[in-house]
């Protein structure tokens, strides 16, 4: 497939130029996906319901054109390609916590045809992590769900920030809650530390994140 002319509101203006390169459908919730670290094509095509193949080609290619994310091939015995962020594109994690946070009095209740992902609630609860521990505090916290594991990286200034399935290594923390908790959560109508305190979220573990948590 070859990589389509890109499409330029021809604005001299930096709002402009950022939808240039992100402003087409599927490619922010592809960084969403890829803010989790290395994904193979079939992983990111299995968490974006909805989106064509074709499509999900044509917008990573893109990606890869403008500097945003690389493809490489994982060595054996995995030997498959993945595709990952470059620096630029772990960028836009700020961009997509804000849109995030702007876009949460939309979420509402879930509706029966909305596709929902454990990890797709990552970057809400890392903004509510961060809230509460602080610039100083940085930590691995897994999160069980109904919905199944993740794991996020609090105050991570590079590589992945989160991750599906439970923490890859022992925790500073752990936070059992359900799916409910966590959207009030991500939508501001609870605080993460007041959720605690009423015990909405189980909290364990020693380290400096899950004692903010219960200190808060």
């Amino acid at each position: 497939m070859s990589p389509r002319t890109r499409r330029s509101y021809d604005q001299y203006c930096s709002a402009a130029r950022a939808l240039d390169l992100v402003g087409d459908r599927w490619t922010l919730l592809i960084v969403r996906e890829l803010l989790a670290g290395p994904r193979r094509y079939t992983d990111l095509h299995a968490d974006l319901p909805g989106v064509s193949t074709d499509v999900l080609a044509s917008r990573l290619k893109d990606m890869e054109r403008d500097g945003l994310a690389t493809r490489r091939r994982l060595p054996p015995p995995g030997a498959a390609h993945v595709y990952e962020l470059t620096g630029r594109g772990r960028e836009l994690l700020p961009v997509l916590q804000a849109l995030g946070r702007w876009g949460a009095a939309e979420l509402g209740e879930r509706r029966p045809t909305d596709a929902v992902r454990a990890h797709w609630f990552a970057l809400p609860l890392l903004r509510a992590l961060e809230a509460v521990g602080g610039s100083v505090v940085e930590g691995l916290v897994e999160v069980r769900l109904e919905e199944g594991d993740f794991h996020v990286r609090v105050g991570a200034v590079e590589g992945p920030v989160y991750g599906d399935g439970p923490a890859p290594a022992e925790p500073d923390a752990r936070l059992v809650l359900d799916a409910g908790t966590c959207a009030a959560i991500g939508r501001g109508e609870a605080g993460l530390a007041q959720a605690v305190r009423e015990g909405r979220v189980e909290v364990t573990g020693e380290g400096p994140l899950a004692k903010a948590l219960r200190e808060a």
